[in-house]
């Protein structure tokens, strides 16, 4: 992944910030769109992980999922 652009994403996701849901690819979940919930961090990879209002934890692939 690209430092830049990471760096560009953590800008964008700090820590706190409220994001929602417009798509996740999770053959294992269900999110629903407009699903809400708290940023944690961004990786090394560019993953945002979320703390979901639902009691989930997943984070949101960039360039993949949509929120």
């Amino acid at each position: 992944m690209n430092r830049e652009l990471v760096k560009k994403i953590r800008a964008e996701y700090p820590a706190g910030t409220r994001a929602e849901l417009v798509q996740m690819d999770d053959p294992y979940r269900n999110m629903e769109p407009g699903l809400r919930g708290t940023v944690k961090a961004v990786d090394d990879m560019a993953t945002i992980h979320i703390a979901w209002d639902n009691g989930a934890s997943l984070g949101a692939v960039y360039g993949v999922d949509i929120i």
